[in-house]
């Protein structure tokens, strides 16, 4: 998707982060943008932040309520009559604690944001491309801990790691068409995602993390510390951009990070050479 001016994006979690740096470039490009958010006040301002420098509107979504990203896209599609670029880009970052520690509804919760989340935006959006015939293109927002795993912190990684899976499901399904995806898979960055439960639900946020193991706290702090130390989000964006105008299915933003991917890659291919030795 290498010609991006006149066209629309549509940007979940577009208020902070990777989103609206996202906006920014976007913007830059010539695109249209349609921001979507969960908070209600950093959208309105991130909307008039953007407002100088091209066509910007914003809607409060819930990305795991499909009929709340539903009602967004056709917000978005009001506006500006077709969308042509769809950031999947919405997320927790799920807490810390044990597999065992973590709640029924906590899973709930960071599955129905950052899986459910990238499933709705493919529902709702997949229609309206296929109709308007002029070609689109979806980026979903995973992360590396979608292919490493990370211990304490289950439920993001497990989400991650299907992003991944439906990213590329979605990929072979769309190989004769004029529809494209990408899957970013970024390390730490300097995001909000360490203070996600400032949009957990209330029910959920009252009980949350009563009585943490000492090694998931201690992870939790690692982790929080990692964030405020990762790179900027505009780097992010910038790779992303990139990826999008050449076609790339699998977004890399942390080259340091192969390392521990080639290591699990070699577990794989030992255990692929037991196997061979039952044959």
């Amino acid at each position: 998707m290498r010609d991006l001016r006149g066209k629309t994006a549509f940007v979940t979690g577009g208020a902070s982060g990777f989103g609206f740096e996202f906006a920014k470039l976007f913007l830059a490009e010539g695109m249209s943008v349609f921001l979507a958010d969960i908070e209600a006040a950093p959208l309105e301002r991130a909307v008039e932040a953007l407002r100088p420098f091209g066509a910007v509107r914003g809607a409060v979504c819930d990305v795991a309520q499909r009929a709340s990203v539903q009602k967004a896209a056709d917000e978005a599609i009001a506006a500006f009559r077709a969308v042509h670029l769809v950031c999947n880009n919405a997320g927790v970052g799920g807490g810390s604690g044990g597999v065992e520690e973590f709640s029924e509804r906590h899973w709930d919760w960071v599955m129905g944001v950052n899986l459910m989340g990238v499933v709705h935006g493919i529902a709702v959006f997949l229609p309206h491309m296929r109709a308007h015939g002029q070609g689109g293109w979806f980026v979903n927002t995973a992360s590396m801990a979608g292919l490493l795993g990370q211990p304490y912190g289950a439920p993001y990684s497990a989400s991650k790691s299907a992003v991944i899976a439906v990213s590329e499901s979605l990929s072979y399904e769309l190989r004769e068409t004029k529809i494209g995806v990408s899957v970013l898979c970024p390390g730490f960055a300097r995001t909000g995602i360490a203070r996600s439960e400032r949009n957990q639900p209330p029910d959920l946020a009252a009980a949350a993390h009563a009585a943490l193991s000492q090694a998931a706290a201690e992870r939790a702090a690692m982790a929080a510390q990692a964030v405020a130390t990762g790179v900027e989000p505009a780097e992010v964006a910038a790779r992303t951009l990139q990826g999008i105008k050449d076609g790339d299915l699998y977004i890399f933003t942390h080259p340091a990070m192969r390392k521990m991917i080639e290591k699990r890659f070699e577990r794989i291919g030992a255990a692929y050479d037991k196997a061979e030795k039952y044959v």
